[in-house]
């Protein structure tokens, strides 16, 4: 059985949706990301035609693993994000991407119970993403919020480059519900400044295989046949096509031996 891959939004993001299906069926992916949400600051927020999105997934057999970015902040109202997953079911998703950036934890907390709640109605499991700058940072903060939500479809989502800069350990993975994974790789340094962990994190990833990370044990601590999101955007400038053929030439390198992609 071939394991799941998707191209994240990121890799490719000034692909408008339908372009981002194209390319990641020419370039072979089986899932795509989709960025549903803008994230603040960053470019590339292209308009949603769910009709002929729907169309373009039909027409190439990609299918929808994930739908970003669903951002629990002091100012979040859980409700406004009905639409986006009404929109998320019908496109086939199954999986939300999740930031918890909200240094009240009880707050937080019962926003992310309510985001489960709300997608538990569209079939929708809500993961919970640790990044180095925001309040929910490391693996062990994540599982901690997972925990205390205690949802079915709660879940946290591990990003390779988030993962190694926060110093989480594999041994902390064990005993974690894992829907999903994001796999790239970086240089093994990790940056003294917060700005140039973010700038890396955003449009300065690596290739798998061309950075230090350890790639090969991280995928050994997840659970078997996960799918992988590749969210890999590079500095270097190089045509989305190539930039997403690529990228997964590169992960089924470093994939289990013996394993299909």
């Amino acid at each position: 059985m071939k394991r799941p891959i998707g191209l994240a939004a990121l890799t490719v993001l000034e692909l408008p949706h339908e372009a981002l299906v194209s390319v990641a069926a020419q370039a072979g992916y089986s899932h795509v990301g989709l960025r549903l949400i803008p994230v603040a600051g960053q470019p590339h927020q292209h308009p949603l035609d769910v009709a002929a999105l729907e169309e373009r997934l039909a027409d190439t057999g990609v299918r929808v693993l994930d739908v970003e970015v669903f951002r629990l902040s002091a100012e979040t109202k859980v409700a406004d994000y009905e639409k986006i997953l009404s929109v998320s079911k019908r496109l086939g998703a199954s999986e939300l991407l999740v930031h918890g950036a909200d240094a009240d934890e009880a707050r937080l907390i019962d926003n992310f119970g309510q985001l489960c709640d709300l997608a538990a109605r569209y079939g929708l499991n809500a993961n919970l993403e640790p990044m180095p700058w925001v309040e929910i940072s490391s693996i062990a903060k994540a599982g901690r919020i997972v925990s205390l939500v205690a949802k079915r479809n709660a879940a946290v989502l591990v990003d390779a480059i988030h993962f190694f800069r926060a110093g989480d350990r594999f041994e902390e993975l064990k005993g974690l519900k894992l829907n999903y994974a994001q796999l790239c790789d970086a240089r093994l340094e990790r940056p003294a400044d917060m700005q140039e962990i973010i700038r890396q994190a955003r449009s300065d990833r690596l290739f798998p295989g061309e950075g230090g990370l350890d790639l090969k044990g991280l995928l050994g601590a997840l659970p078997a046949g996960i799918p992988i999101s590749l969210e890999i955007p590079v500095a270097k400038k190089i045509e989305p096509l190539e930039r997403a053929r690529r990228a997964l030439a590169a992960t089924n390198a470093i994939l289990n031996v013996g394993e299909v992609a």
